[in-house]
């Protein structure tokens, strides 16, 4: 069974930084990308980054070059480092995994391609 928790959401004012964390277990973690979704209230679950089992990253327009996705297999877990961040940046942040191993870049960016999910972690930018 594939478990994924994340930790480390919670309320930060604008300009802020926070780091978000996903523990991963149930399956060969390296193998699979891994991507970091958003929901904001009546809203679209939205990706806002991944990357796939060879280190290759993809972002969300609205986020590149403040987001950082990284991964440690060793340690079975992915990072979403979050700087200067923006009121638009408030939703119920959820990682997840991707269905198919050895994904490429172009492969890994529809919601509906990941079938497993974390239980989300809440991010609040106050402005």
């Amino acid at each position: 069974q594939v478990q994924l928790v994340e930790s480390g959401g919670g309320l930060v004012q604008a300009g802020g930084s926070l780091r978000l964390s996903c523990a991963a277990s149930g399956r060969t973690f390296s193998r699979y990308a891994m991507g970091w979704f958003r929901q904001a209230p009546g809203k679209e679950r939205d990706i806002v980054a991944a990357i796939n089992w060879s280190g290759s990253t993809y972002y969300t327009d609205s986020v590149k070059g403040r987001f950082t996705i990284s991964r440690d297999n060793a340690k079975n877990t992915v990072y979403l480092q979050m700087n200067s961040l923006k009121p638009e940046d408030t939703a119920v942040y959820y990682c997840a995994t991707h269905r198919s191993p050895l994904t490429t870049t172009q492969a890994m960016r529809a919601p509906y391609d990941y079938n497993y999910w974390g239980q989300g972690t809440q991010v609040t930018v106050s402005s």
